[in-house]
């Protein structure tokens, strides 16, 4: 039991309580924090993209011995029938810069380097600790937390919220609600690993290269969701993710989503030869701007994917958590610096930070995307991908068929009057949340 009392304890070792850990050690607090994990990242094998400008203002110099696997290039995005995908694509050397923008990482070596920077930043890190509960006094403001490890009660000043998505701690506290299935999405992912020059290959890549494809269309059966595929130095990230309420309503399983993903005959080349080590599910918030919950109270703040900080239309996340936890801890340092009470009315500065930055100038100006998307998946993820697929293939086919006739035989054969009301109303509301 650890009988002293801290300035802050943060709850987790993700990217948010990693970059919210680090921020207070570096500035002189005394920082606890708590992993249930054997060590950080052990319990995510996910691979991601790392945002390198968010990295930045939290340790400058990352990129010195951070394990870093590919810096992008490529950007490519599918949209995919059974058996054809119509893509767009942007590719430029100018990401073959001196420090480049954006890297592919695997989080369960990138956490472990982060968190290694959060001890040497004088912080305090017990892993292998859940916490249990929250400790509050008589008037609920928070004081501390109890562990699965006994011996009563951890103090400190302020608990920092990092336990992601599905943390319990502030539900069971009564600080913010568990998330509704409409606002989390299930993402599963495979590690497909290969030589370093059969993906340079493939991908058409060089040196230290990178492509990124997310894809959607009847990969998801009509849910709201996605693939990706992410080029590591020796392994390929390949996933799909939907809606926690269209897995429950479809009957579909990831797994069997994932199996189709990868036997496409746009994906399976990519793959072909690679073994298989690593399969895990993952929970996103994807609830948006709308779902974002009380950030602050007294004793308290909760940063990352626990306060639903993810920009699900522009695929990021990572970069969210790290601000939003970098944000927390400067909040708290100012209060400490003034020598104030970890009032909500104090740390009322954390949300105050927040409006500032671009977390939620972007999510707030797509505040209404979630749920168009939601409502209109068969629309978007399903008949829209069908369409553009077709039309595609009539265009490039040479058989003789006047164009002309090619063009109605497109028309009629997927959109009727009725549809065609509904692709413009589509267009219009899309436009409209896009503004």
């Amino acid at each position: 039991m650890i009988d002293e009392k801290f300035d802050a304890i943060v709850v987790g070792a993700g990217m948010a309580g990693n970059a919210a850990a680090y921020t207070m050690a570096k500035r002189g607090l005394k920082v606890l924090q708590l992993e249930r994990g054997e060590y950080s990242g052990s319990k995510n094998v996910q691979g991601a993209i790392l945002y390198a400008d968010m990295m930045e203002k939290i340790i400058p110099d990352f990129r010195e011995d951070a394990p870093l696997e590919r810096h992008l290039i490529e950007q490519r995005f599918w949209m995919m029938t059974d058996n054809s995908h119509t893509g767009l694509q942007y590719r430029s050397d100018d990401f073959n810069e001196e420090s480049p923008n954006r890297y592919t990482i695997i989080r369960a070596q990138f956490d472990k380097w982060f968190s290694s920077k959060v001890r040497e930043a004088g912080a305090l890190v017990v892993c292998e600790t859940t916490v249990t509960e929250l400790v509050q006094d008589a008037y609920g403001k928070v004081i501390g937390v109890k562990t699965d490890r006994g011996g009563g009660q951890i103090h400190a000043d302020v608990v920092v919220l990092a336990e992601g998505v599905t943390g319990l701690l502030g539900t069971r506290a009564g600080l913010r609600k568990i998330p509704k299935p409409t606002e989390v999405a299930l993402a599963v992912k495979e590690m497909h690993f290969l030589p370093q020059e059969v993906i340079e290959q493939r991908f058409n890549l060089k040196g230290n290269e990178g492509v990124v494809i997310e894809a959607v269309g009847t990969i998801s059966k009509g849910m709201t969701g996605m693939g990706f595929i992410y080029s590591n130095r020796e392994c390929i990230s390949v996933g799909l993710g939907c809606l926690v309420s269209d897995f429950q309503s479809s009957g579909v399983s990831p797994y069997q989503l994932l199996e189709k993903f990868k036997s496409h005959p746009s994906v399976a080349p990519l793959l072909e030869g690679s073994e298989v080590k690593e399969y895990a599910a993952h929970l996103i918030p994807e609830g948006g701007y709308k779902a974002i919950p009380q950030l602050y109270g007294d004793g308290w703040v909760v940063v990352g994917d626990a306060a639903q900080l993810n920009n699900a239309i522009h695929r990021e996340g990572s970069n969210l958590a790290m601000t939003s936890g970098r944000i927390a801890a400067e909040t708290i340092f100012q209060v400490k610096s003034r020598k104030d009470p970890m009032t909500a009315q104090n740390l009322s500065l954390y949300k105050k930070m927040l409006d500032d930055s671009f977390i939620m100038k972007d999510l707030k100006k797509y505040k209404d995307m979630p749920k168009l998307l939601h409502i209109q998946s068969q629309n978007f993820f399903l008949t829209y991908p069908q369409l553009v697929n077709k039309a595609m293939e009539n265009y490039l086919r040479v058989d003789g068929t006047p164009k002309k006739e090619k063009q109605k035989l497109t028309m009629k054969s997927f959109v009727s009057a009725r549809s065609w009301a509904g692709l413009f109303g589509d267009a219009f509301r899309l436009a409209r949340a896009w503004r």
